[in-house]
């Protein structure tokens, strides 16, 4: 359940709501809106009685929340969240654009990518210092010294860094030198990982399991935020089925279906649903026309000689014309890029 505070309450009635949500043995999480403040009320509540919290004063009513994502839901949470990234945000009138290479191979490709996205129009530079392969032998990644040509490339650039973290022990590390903190699809039920980055400061970028419902994702999501980190970016990034002619397939309803269902900011990653870096512009224009508050696309300046995921990525120059036709899209169902 969730109790709605009067639009002139108190700090001191928020505060005293807060402490008897919690002396009733459930966890409070303040959500201030633009015009009221939300106190979220996360726990067992099978034998609670609301008219407990309903005759506080300051409080306008008590709703109960059917949705399981509690926090996460659009019932809690009326207005969109906004997450500020790099020179712009995601969740606002502007759709966001985040790119680079799968993996940061090395510290000229990556400097060299970062500077031709950055004048094409991203926000944030996306790259892998980590990678989860299904193969053990390939190419793992650069590790902390990726991390290093990352945060380089940030202040040659001003491009905010958006990498992925494995398991929990990399968290410390990743949080030094990353803005935001990527979980990809095969750790999207990592609970442990899950809230080991709901205890930090950074925002996280939540990519669909392969095989994960939307509700899924959405509870997912829920051990972040419950963690006390509000700042949770959730990725469409295709799902698993029986086709073969793309490397996943992406459900472009599940867009609007999750903006009707949460709050949170909701991206778009059609490099990994395609798997075809000549199918990308289009499948773009598709998440950007349903509703996507952002885009995450690999680039690469040599897709020929790539370590990881070629095929997929596109050159600097097909990543400006994508950017042009995707401004159109964006601009014709009222948003910016």
């Amino acid at each position: 359940m969730i109790v709605v505070m009067q639009p002139n309450a108190t700090p001191d009635q928020v505060e005293h709501m807060v402490d008897r949500v919690r002396a009733m043995g459930l966890q409070p999480h303040l959500i201030r809106g633009s015009e009221r403040t939300v106190v979220a009320c996360v726990g067992d509540e099978r034998f609670k009685a609301p008219e407990q919290l309903a005759v506080g004063a300051g409080v306008e009513k008590v709703i109960p929340v059917l949705a399981r994502y509690k926090i996460a839901s659009r019932e809690t949470k009326p207005e969109t969240t906004v997450i500020p990234l790099g020179s712009g945000s995601l969740g606002g009138a502007a759709v966001g654009l985040i790119a680079g290479p799968c993996a940061v191979e090395d510290r000229v490709q990556l400097l060299e990518t970062a500077h031709a996205v950055k004048e094409a129009g991203a926000i944030a530079l996306r790259g892998g210092a980590f990678k989860p392969r299904t193969d053990p032998y390939a190419f793992q990644g650069l590790a902390e010294e990726g991390l290093e040509y990352l945060a380089e490339a940030r202040e040659a650039t001003g491009l905010a860094v958006v990498t992925e973290v494995m398991g929990t022990g990399q968290v410390p590390v990743v949080a030094r030198y990353a803005d935001v903190l990527q979980i990809g699809t095969r750790n999207m039920q990592n609970f442990l990982l899950l809230a080991a980055v709901g205890e930090t400061a950074r925002p996280v970028l939540l990519k669909r399991g392969m095989s994960a419902t939307l509700e899924e994702l959405l509870l997912a999501s829920e051990y972040i935020l419950s963690r006390g980190n509000k700042q949770v970016i959730l990725c469409e990034r295709g799902i698993r089925t029986f086709e073969r002619a793309t490397r996943a397939t992406f459900p472009v309803a599940a867009v609007p279906a999750l903006k009707q269902m949460t709050h949170l900011p909701v991206i778009a990653d059609p490099s990994h649903a395609t798997g075809r870096a000549d199918l990308v512009e289009a499948v773009s224009r598709a998440a950007i026309a349903a509703g996507a508050d952002g885009l995450i696309l690999e680039v690469h300046p040599n897709p020929e000689n790539a370590l990881v995921d070629g095929a997929q990525s596109m050159t600097p120059e097909a990543f400006a014309r994508l950017v042009t036709a995707c401004r159109k899209v964006a601009e014709a169902v009222g948003r910016t890029l």
